[in-house]
């Protein structure tokens, strides 16, 4: 019995819809490769739940989609005989956009037609790119394994509900029927949809079919007319099907058969972007494991790239058989933006994430793949700063085309990407010395982001015996920062580390080559060699006239600091904070609080300079007690900082002004 209902769609997709039927996309031809590529999905899930149920196949086991279109209807039908849907099925997949995200994914639109294109890709919306070229679309399908008379029919115009009724199908699948628009009839040629699926589609692993056409002559209507009495001629159907695409993975072909135009749009295919790759590795690994990979390197951050919850990771296959997206048991967390797939020879068919996690020819493969990108990355860093000039020797490198054409390329990743490299530190200790490599920062000399600790160490100073850095919330605030007065005026480069990962990243990695890592803002500064007998001696003579205050400054404020010192690091500023060697950065604290997690009461240091005015003042003054706090909080604003009590800190210094 056919039921018929009537029914609206989710809110979020009622208002994808307004924006898709103005002209989302900027690319029209993409909605053809967003619906074939669906209808291949749908067709690796067969393949996938067949390994159990061999049943599902009924009495169809080639897997195949088809595109036909009727001129005279003016529609364009994409088939597939994967897996189908249910009536169920239809109005949950059809009606709603079953993301957590979805509004995350609605505030993103910006207007801008080709940032907005990548994004229904993403969140795996691609069905309602159809209304870009289709007033009307009409669904027809049946779920494998269920009764002929149990498919279902869905209709909608795009607009705010949808029809759902229960039909009858013999055969297993989707057929999604576009009712095309007048400004759309482009696509009821075959050459025309031939063309965009070689482009978009070309590399998919089932074959893609189209009906054969061969010309045939108009018929003579008046014979004793040759002339005009003829009708048209035209292109008319032969009844034979044809396979229009290459239906090999294109990761299965060698490389010299693979054109880079083919690479960067098999990227664009599984990854919903519509920006080429970085850069990319096809290899094929052969010994203990066996696997091949193919993995891409993004131009650009995608938006939810610091979304935890999000699911990352390349492409499963097994023996060409497609197995699961977002593998995330084959690359490590921290190279999460790495698209791509891998094809393994040796795991079995019916793997799970649960054996994923297990496996030990997993681990072999995981370990590959990270040394892959990892030699990517490489190889794009010693590029970045390749030119043709003179080098020492007088010689000048000959640098052929395809190093000219990663030149920049590793400045542009770590733009994106830098901050989640950084993860790897604490995450994948085995690889911890190349990710050190790198690694790029400001510094005192450069405020653009190029400078290496390799650099560093080879600019550092005749007696210089570590490398220094300071973090802090933005680069401003490093720059000016108290604690690297005493450094710049003796020429001494510090890094410049401004990443909310910086802080718990440097955790794990104590020295570079051999060399400690120091930062300034945490025990007393001492430059060693750097600091001449002189400069010593009088430290010492300050510090020692200074105890009276320094014991009186102590009192003062016992419930704000751990202890207060006389510094050299000083030069212009009066006081700074500092923590003890072990301690947490009061940066750090700070960035825990404001992500709701609980921070150690720790109290900082404050080291004052006895040579400035406002230090000297102290000594006799009637107003110790508000100086001595004024010092404190102007400390803890320098770095970024709030005093505890705003308003007792305005009062102070009104007091004093007034």
């Amino acid at each position: 019995m056919s039921t018929k209902q009537t029914l609206s769609f989710q809110a979020e997709v009622a208002q994808l819809l307004h924006l898709v039927t103005h002209s989302l996309y900027s690319n029209q031809e993409i909605f053809l490769r967003e619906l074939v590529s669906n209808a291949s999905d749908a067709c690796d899930k067969l393949r996938f739940e067949g390994l159990n149920n061999n049943a599902l196949y009924e009495d169809a086991p080639n897997l195949e989609v088809r595109v036909s279109f009727d001129k005279a209807a003016k529609t364009l039908t994409i088939t597939d005989n994967g897996i189908g849907m249910s009536q169920q099925e239809a109005i949950d997949h059809l009606g709603t956009i079953a993301k957590s995200g979805t509004k995350d994914f609605m505030g993103k639109l910006s207007g801008d037609q080709k940032a907005d294109a990548q994004l229904i890709g993403q969140f795996g919306v691609g069905f309602y790119s159809g209304f870009i070229v289709a007033d009307q679309i009409t669904v027809e399908s049946r779920r494998a394994g269920l009764k002929a008379e149990e498919g279902v029919r869905w209709i909608s115009g795009g607009t705010g509900d949808f029809e759902v009724e229960t039909i009858t199908r013999a055969a297993r699948g989707t057929s999604i029927i576009l009712h095309l628009r007048d400004d759309a009839e482009e696509y009821l040629n075959a050459w025309k949809l031939k063309q965009v699926i070689a482009k978009y589609s070309d590399h998919i692993s089932l074959p893609i079919l189209m009906e054969k056409e061969e010309w045939k002559d108009g018929e003579l209507i008046n014979p004793s007319d040759e002339n005009g009495g003829r009708q048209p001629g035209g292109m008319v159907k032969t009844g034979e099907w044809e396979t229009i695409n290459k239906a090999s993975a294109l990761w299965t072909r060698p490389k010299k058969d693979i054109t880079e135009e083919q690479y960067a749009e098999f990227y664009k295919t599984i990854s919903h972007d519509h920006e080429a790759p970085l850069t990319w590795a096809h290899n094929r690994v052969e010994g203990n494991t066996e696997y091949t990979q193919l993995l891409y390197i993004p131009a650009k951050a995608p938006f939810d790239l610091w979304n935890r919850d999000k699911k990352a990771g390349v492409k499963l296959y097994v023996k060409r058989v497609f197995i699961m997206d977002d593998a995330e048991a084959l690359m490590p967390t921290y190279l999460r933006f790495v698209k791509g797939v891998i094809d393994s020879a040796d795991l079995p068919l019916n793997v799970s994430r649960e054996l994923l996690q297990e496996s030990r020819d997993v681990r072999s493969i995981r370990e590959g793949s990270t040394k892959r990108v990892l030699s990517m990355l490489e190889d794009l860093a010693k590029h970045d700063k390749h030119d043709t000039a003179a080098g020492a020797d007088g010689v000048t490198d000959v640098v052929d085309a395809d190093d000219k054409a990663k030149e920049g390329k590793y400045t542009a990743f770590y733009a994106e990407f830098g901050a989640v490299l950084k993860e790897g530190l604490g995450e994948d200790f085995g690889n911890r010395e190349r990710l050190a490599k790198l690694l790029r920062f400001a510094s005192t000399t450069s405020d653009a982001v190029t400078v290496g600790f390799a650099d560093y160490k080879a600019r550092m100073k005749e007696g210089q015996e570590a490398i220094y850095y300071i973090t802090a919330d933005t680069l401003a605030a490093a720059k000016n920062s108290p604690q690297l007065e005493v450094f710049k005026k003796k020429g001494i480069e510090v890094l410049l580390m401004t990443d909310r990962v910086d802080e718990w990243a440097l955790n794990y990695l104590q020295d570079f080559d051999g060399t400690p890592l120091q930062s300034v803002a945490k025990g007393a500064v001492d430059l060693g060699k750097l600091q001449d007998e002189a400069e010593k001696k009088a430290a010492e003579e300050a510090a020692e006239a200074f105890k009276p205050v320094l014991a009186k400054l102590k009192e003062a404020l016992k419930d704000k600091a751990d202890d207060v010192r006389v510094t050299t690091r000083l030069v212009d500023s009066p006081a700074c904070l500092v923590v003890q060697d072990d301690g947490m950065s009061t940066q750090l604290a700070r960035l825990l609080k404001q992500a709701g997690q609980e921070a150690p009461q720790t109290k900082p240091v404050l080291e004052v300079n006895a040579e400035h005015a406002l230090v000297k003042k102290l000594d006799g003054s009637v107003h110790f007690h508000d100086l001595a706090h004024i010092l404190f909080d102007q400390a803890l604003l320098a770095e970024g900082g709030l005093p505890e009590d705003p308003a007792a800190y305005v009062k102070r210094v009104n007091a004093l002004l007034a």
